[in-house]
C-alpha cells in the first residue's frame, strides 16, 4: 500500500507544470477596482485583416465573415485607483478600441482617454486621430504624446494641424529615454528604434506599473540594426510585446523584402532560442501582417510558437501591472 501511495504522489508531482511553463500573466475579463492593468486592444499590422485588395486565402473568407477580434495593433493601460486610462497607438480601429477600454475603468465611463501615446507616423499608428476632429468626436484637448519630429509633423500638416488649431488635441512632448509620470501607479519611457522614418522618428515604450514593467515595440527593423541589445531589454522587463509582422519571408511574394525589413518571427525565435524558459515566457508576439498565420490560433505556426515557450498577443487579454 505504501509503495502505491508513493507511486501516486510521484505521478502527481511529475505531471505538475514546472514554474517555467506557467503563463506569465493572469488573463481574465475582470480587473480589480484598484488594479493597474494593460489590455491588448489589437494585434494586427497597420492595414488590418482582411487587407485591402487581398485575394489570398487569408483574407477571402474574412471579407464575407469579418473577425471582430482582428483590430490594428494597440494597447490600453488603466489605473482604476486614480480613474485614469491611456491608449497606445491611435489606429483606424480606435472607435471600437475606446469602447472596449472604457469597460475596464468603472468610474470613467466616457470614451475620452487621459492620453494617447504614438510610436510613429505610419497609417496604423496615428490616423485614428481623425476621429477626434470636428467631423467625428469633436474632442477637447485630448493629450497626445509624441516625439519631437512627430510633434512637428502633426502641427504643420493637415488635416492633423486642424486638430491642434481647433484644440481637439493637446500635443505633449516626449524625449528619448526620458521618463514621464502619469499617475502614482504609472509611468512611461519612450526610446528610439530604427524603422522607415519618412515623416517621423519611431519609438517603443517601457510602461512601468506598480509591480511590472512592459516593453512595447510594435514596429522595428531588424534587431541587429538597433544600438540596444533586445535580449537585455527582455531580461529587464516582465512582459515584452514585440514586432511580429511576418512569420517568415515566404509571405512576402509581391515586394522587395529589403523594403520591409521587419524581424520575422522565425528570426526572432532563433535569436531568443538560448534564453531560459522564464525569459521566453515574457515574450508576446504582436503587430502581425494579414498574411501571418499567427493570426489564426489554430494554425500549425501558432502551435509551434507556443510549443517553443513564447506567446501570441490576442484581443482583450489582460496583464496586471
Amino acid at each position: 500500500m505504501k509503495k502505491l501511495i508513493y507511486l501516486l504522489l510521484a505521478c502527481v508531482c511529475s505531471c505538475s507544470p514546472s514554474p517555467d511553463k506557467k503563463t506569465a500573466v493572469n488573463i481574465s475579463e475582470q480587473i480589480e477596482p484598484t488594479q493597474t492593468s494593460l489590455i491588448v486592444l489589437g494585434n494586427v499590422q497597420d492595414a488590418g485583416s482582411p487587407h485591402i485588395a487581398c485575394k489570398k486565402e487569408c483574407c477571402r473568407a474574412l471579407f464575407q465573415n469579418p473577425d471582430d477580434s482582428r483590430k490594428v495593433v494597440s494597447l490600453g493601460v488603466v489605473d482604476p485607483e486614480n480613474n485614469r486610462k491611456y491608449l497606445f497607438e491611435a489606429t483606424p480601429d480606435m472607435p471600437e478600441q475606446l469602447k472596449t477600454l472604457k469597460n475596464y475603468v468603472p468610474k470613467n465611463t466616457n470614451e475620452i482617454v487621459d492620453g494617447i501615446f504614438l510610436t510613429h507616423a505610419h497609417i496604423g499608428h496615428y490616423t485614428g486621430l481623425m476621429y477626434l476632429g470636428t467631423e467625428a468626436m469633436g474632442a477637447s484637448n485630448i493629450n497626445v504624446f509624441a516625439m519631437p519630429v512627430m510633434d512637428t509633423y502633426l502641427r504643420i500638416n493637415g488635416p492633423w494641424s486642424q486638430l491642434v488649431e481647433n484644440q481637439n488635441i493637446s500635443l505633449q512632448s516626449l524625449n528619448n529615454k526620458q521618463e514621464i509620470s502619469l499617475t502614482p501607479n504609472l509611468s512611461v519611457i519612450p526610446f528610439l528604434v530604427p524603422h522607415r522614418d519618412e515623416y517621423s522618428e519611431t519609438v517603443g515604450y517601457k510602461i512601468i506599473g506598480p509591480n511590472k514593467t512592459v516593453l512595447f515595440i510594435p514596429d522595428i527593423d531588424k534587431w541587429y540594426k538597433w544600438d540596444t541589445n533586445i535580449v537585455d531589454e527582455i531580461k529587464a522587463a516582465d512582459y515584452a510585446f514585440l514586432d511580429a509582422g511576418f512569420f517568415s519571408e515566404k509571405e512576402i511574394d509581391n515586394r522587395d523584402i529589403s523594403e520591409i525589413p521587419h524581424p520575422t518571427v522565425l528570426e526572432s525565435m532563433e535569436l531568443f532560442n538560448k534564453l531560459p524558459a522564464h525569459e521566453k515566457n515574457k515574450i508576446w508576439f504582436i503587430h502581425m501582417n494579414h498574411t501571418n498565420p499567427l493570426l489564426n490560433p489554430n494554425s500549425a505556426e501558432s502551435k509551434e510558437v507556443l510549443s517553443r515557450g513564447y506567446h501570441i498577443a490576442r484581443f482583450k487579454e489582460i496583464f496586471p501591472l
